[in-house]
């Protein structure tokens, strides 16, 4: 579907923009592919690896709604993955937080609109269910919009969707890349924020591969969240690092013991299908029908039981020490 197509990625010189990109390209034949970022080192980087004539790459800041108004000229679809990320610097520098993570998604649906964009996939968070960090919380207030968005735009296009998923394997920032530095550098421990803590674990490529296919499933208004496998930290560092000792260092600021993606208070409207669940809109669509319990490729899904709950603790689906080396390994190949 993405055969003489436009796309934009915001955010798109990022861990996900870089493997998106790479995947399209290998599968695709696009018209243009439009890398919107506001880092014009990484963009001239970014151009090194990826020159083809379909590429196109435009300076940017999702804050400024007529520079990606102008940007999404054209445009067919759209990705959105600009954010600012990182917990504990969201829980100091909150309005800066707000300004990239809410403003931002505001100004991207209305450029969208505007430029009579086919479809947009917004990229959440975990942390966006039951939000105990503001980064969370932002992140919330973006499904919330591109949700609605849906009744914005209404009968005509865009249709708005969300992708949430979790901790992605060597993704930017992320804690393999930061305990293969101090295994690099002969740390003498592995320090961990909490013994107990648990996470959901996938791998770059299949973050891109779901994004793909919910591109082609979408009706507009759904979040779309992947069945994936949960991990302990704990067990993380046993993996890449056997031989050192544990210490335990505290939770930082903002951060949660354990993951949700699914809330409860959400199962009224959650549905399940074989590799994914959909939470469907809690708001009426004033130009169509809220049955979200068959996708745009007739897959079709069953409610999920009264008070059901996708937390990484309870996910009965967890990788062992050995699983976990070989699911990195092949993640960063």
């Amino acid at each position: 579907m993405f055969n003489g197509k436009t796309i934009l990625i915001t955010g798109g010189t990022g861990s996900f923009g870089h493997k998106y990109t790479e995947t399209l390209l290998k599968r695709y034949k696009p018209k243009k592919i439009i890398i919107y970022s506001r880092d014009e080192l990484k963009q001239y980087e970014m151009q090194q690896k990826f020159n083809q004539s379909c590429m196109r790459y435009f300076i940017g800041d999702v804050r400024d709604e007529h520079r990606l108004v102008r940007a999404m000229h054209g445009v067919d679809y759209v990705i959105h993955a600009a954010a600012l990320k990182q917990v504990p610097a969201a829980e100091y520098n909150p309005m800066e937080c707000i300004k990239t993570n809410i403003n931002g998604a505001e100004h991207v649906i209305n450029a969208a609109i505007e430029n009579g964009v086919e479809k947009v996939i917004a990229l959440s968070t975990d942390k966006a269910a039951n939000p105990v960090n503001l980064y969370g919380a932002t992140k919330l207030a973006s499904d919330k919009l591109f949700i609605a968005a849906n009744n914005i735009s209404g009968g005509a296009k865009p249709r708005f969707s969300v992708v949430r998923y979790g901790n992605v394997v060597g993704s930017r920032g992320s804690v393999v890349p930061f305990f293969q530095q101090l295994i690099d550098k002969n740390h003498d421990h592995m320090p961990v924020t909490h013994l107990e803590m648990t996470r959901f674990w996938i791998s770059l490529q299949q973050g891109v591969d779901f994004v793909l296919k919910n591109f082609e499933r979408m009706l507009g208004g759904e979040i779309f969240v992947p069945k994936i496998p949960s991990i302990r930290i704990v067990d993380l560092a046993k993996a890449m690092a056997p031989d050192l000792p544990i210490k335990e260092i505290g939770i930082r600021p903002g951060e949660k013991l354990h993951e949700m993606m699914c809330p409860g208070d959400m199962s009224y409207h959650t549905f399940e299908f074989d590799d994914h669940f959909v939470i469907a809109p809690a708001i009426k669509f004033f130009n169509r029908s809220n049955d979200f319990s068959s996708n745009a490729l007739n897959e079709n899904g069953k409610l999920v039981p009264p008070g059901f709950e996708y937390v990484s603790d309870t996910n009965p689906d967890f990788l062992s020490v050995e699983q976990m080396r070989q699911f990195n390994q092949d993640a960063m190949l």
